[in-house]
């Protein structure tokens, strides 16, 4: 053990606490005595403290450090290393003495210590007790601070994370102590000031610069739907040895003080909520899709619960009667409620309301009304008695109902409720959502008159396209028509087989540029036309010449056409290309090959000629026409959707049925962008003489 060491110039001094707000200035010595009570260590703290160095205390008495006891008593050193040897450890107080012959209280903390050798020695370390009483003060004062100060108080790691707090802010936060230790900051001051409270707590924490009496607005997790005002300090935490740095802060609660930042604050939230609304409602031409989006904006930030319901009228234009009942489709919903809430909002999709209902009522005079959820409001909206004790114990206590009109159509109704934990609708809260109705309203508007404009495009391009082809003995045909998704407009693909004399088979394919119901009309103008043509003209390049012609009077400026007529006499098709995608051949012996000699540019250009060229077809080839929508896809180049088709095609020596099924699953595994057709001709030959012989299924 050693004996002690002299003090150079630079030595840091006496051994003390690491440095800090509290302890900073506290010296702790620290000696050492042996079996025979006499002082064996000496350390620089028991120097500062007892003014003895080294040479001066070493191998001396213990008792040089205490009062000279009374005549006949033990001396205080002996009882010291007697109860450190008794006890294994004793901590306590006793007047020592300085080399000056200053006395002073004294705490001591002392225990026994054995060497290497085995022999014994009391290991003590001592304190002046006025020193140690300031610092107990100081403790004592901090935890009475902590308990009882109404002033909410808090200390952050250099993460900004939760450390420490009082009880007052938890109440401020409505959360437990324990729900905030670890948690960042920004997780439970909720603010709408963009950010700018949290760069200064983070500039706080890198520059040490406190703030003082800072007026923030926020919410918090534990109490989502109150607005707080709060005065907020903070302060950089001095480091304690290599203890990481941190932050301090006191808050007061000054929302009834501050009642312009609230109005303030809840204006932008407000705000934020319809700017978040308006970016994700009407995001497609989907009803159902609008109507979700609309409920994902309310609930949670603005409603507990919400629903969507259209009025499903039989003419045009429509017209409500308040003097009628009223039955409406519930196409979204959602809720944040335990049950029954959720049953209560979806657990009907058609719903009635009796004349006279508070839904009449909006709707009558299309503005958002709040109402209490109370027996009356159920009893006068609600026929089922069932469905009316449901709504009673939801959880709801009020309901914002706002009509969902657009282009002075009424479109249906929007319905927002809130639980009795949160502030009750106030007319801020009307406006904002009749504000979300209004723009839903004209979304779902845009939506219900596409999917009108759909709905005729398809019926009538289904009308002008061939219900059933013309039969051949020499040729056999299977063919698919696949409309676009509904995301896509309806397209302008047609497809058609002609008989003509002589046994001869056109097959034709086509694809108006552009959708709707005008590529619909001008893809009938094309499919009679080039039917009518087929009769009278023999080339396939005339032919193309006649109704590129007409495509211009017509007033279509962009199609593409493919015109394949097979003689099944000579067995010899010609073909006649206007930008259309060329057929692919499949010859019996499973080798395929694309008719591309002649593309020539598309219907409605006009002022190029049109070319023909020849192909022999075996009995028992198959002929493949079809639209892009086949082979071009997103994610997909054209030239891979081609080279997919051949695969395909190579593999279809069966029935036809099955191969036009089995092309159409392998290349179009879901629902196309584009309308799609696909047509596959197997052919045969006639015979010289009596009935010639079909070609084969």
């Amino acid at each position: 053990m050693p004996t002690g060491r002299p003090r150079a110039d630079t030595d840091p001094g006496p051994l003390r606490s690491e440095p800090g707000a509290l302890l900073e200035h506290v010296s702790v010595a620290v000696f050492g005595v042996d079996a025979d009570e006499r002082i064996c260590f000496w350390g620089p703290g028991a120097e500062d403290l007892f003014g003895y160095d080294p040479e001066g205390a070493l191998s001396e008495p213990a008792g040089l450090l205490f009062p000279e006891p009374p005549t006949g008593t033990p001396g205080a050193a002996e009882g010291l290393t007697r109860r450190a040897r008794t006890l294994g450890y004793w901590r306590g107080r006793l007047s020592a003495r300085h080399r000056d012959g200053t006395v002073f209280g004294c705490g001591f903390r002392v225990f026994p210590v054995t060497g290497p050798t085995g022999s014994s020695v009391v290991l003590g370390l001592a304190a002046r007790g006025d020193e140690l009483d300031r610092v107990k003060t100081n403790l004592a004062f901090l935890d009475a601070l902590f308990e009882t100060c109404p002033i909410g108080l808090l200390m952050l790691d250099e993460d900004l994370r939760y450390v420490h707090l009082n009880q007052a802010l938890a109440d401020m936060d409505g959360m437990p102590v324990e729900a905030h230790l670890g948690r960042p900051m920004e997780e439970i001051m909720i603010t709408s000031d963009g950010g700018e409270y949290a760069r200064m707590v983070r500039a706080v924490a890198a520059e040490g610069r406190p703030v003082v009496g800072t007026l923030v607005g926020l919410r918090t997790p534990g109490r989502p739907d109150r607005d707080q005002v709060r005065s907020v300090s903070l302060f950089a935490l001095s480091r304690a040895g290599d203890t990481r740095p941190g932050l301090g802060g006191l808050m007061v609660d000054v929302t009834e003080r501050e009642q312009a930042i609230l109005a303030a604050t809840a204006a932008r939230q407000r705000l934020a909520l319809l700017d978040r609304a308006t970016a994700r409602i009407g995001t497609s031409l989907d009803v159902d899709v609008t109507a979700r989006e609309l409920v994902d904006a309310a609930v949670p930030d603005f409603a507990d619960a919400s629903a969507v319901e259209l009025v499903d009228w039989m003419d045009e234009p429509e017209v409500f009667d308040p003097r009628l009942p009223l039955v409406t489709r519930r196409i979204a919903s959602g809720t944040a409620l335990p049950p029954p809430a959720p049953e209560l909002v979806g657990g009907l999709e058609t719903v009635s309301y009796p004349p006279g209902s508070r839904i009449h009522q909006v709707l009558r005079t299309g503005r958002p009304v709040c109402f209490p959820v109370d027996e009356q409001f159920a009893t006068t909206t609600v026929v089922d008695p069932t469905r009316a004790r449901i709504l009673l114990e939801s959880g709801l206590a009020c309901i914002v109902i706002t009509p969902l009109i657009a282009r002075g159509t009424v479109q249906g109704l929007t319905m927002f409720g809130r639980s009795p934990a949160r502030p009750a609708f106030d007319e801020q809260d009307l406006s904002l959502a009749a504000e979300l109705s209004s723009r839903a309203a004209l979304c779902l508007d845009n939506a219900r008159l596409y999917s009108r404009v759909q709905a005729i495009a398809l019926t009538l391009q289904r009308a002008l396209l061939p219900t059933s082809l013309a039969a051949s003995p020499h040729v056999r045909v299977a063919h698919r028509y696949v409309p676009g998704s509904h995301a896509a407009e309806v397209g302008g693909d047609w497809y058609d087989v002609i008989n003509l004399s002589g046994d001869r088979v056109a097959l034709v394919v086509g694809d108006v540029m552009g959708h709707g119901v005008r590529a619909a009309a001008d893809m009938g103008r094309l499919r009679i036309t080039a039917k009518t043509l087929a009769r009278h003209i023999e080339e396939p390049d005339v032919l193309l010449a006649e109704l590129d012609a007409c495509a211009q009077e017509a007033g279509i400026e962009l199609a593409t056409c493919l015109y394949l007529l097979y003689d099944p006499g000579s067995g010899r098709a010609r073909v006649g290309n206007a930008g259309h995608p060329p057929p692919l051949v499949l010859r019996p012996d499973g080798t395929v090959e694309a008719v591309d000699e002649v593309l020539g540019v598309p219907l409605g250009v006009g002022g190029h000629p049109f070319a023909t060229t020849g192909i022999d077809l075996s009995a028992g080839a198959t002929v493949a026409l079809y639209t892009d929508g086949l082979i071009e896809a997103r994610g997909r180049d054209i030239d891979e959707g081609t080279a997919r088709l051949r695969a395909e095609l190579g593999r279809a020596s069966g029935p036809l049925e099955e191969a036009a099924d089995r092309i159409l699953a392998r290349l179009l595994p879901g629902p196309p962008h584009d309308d799609t057709v696909l047509v596959l001709a197997r052919v045969g030959r006639a015979g010289r003489a009596g009935r010639p012989p079909a070609a084969s299924p």
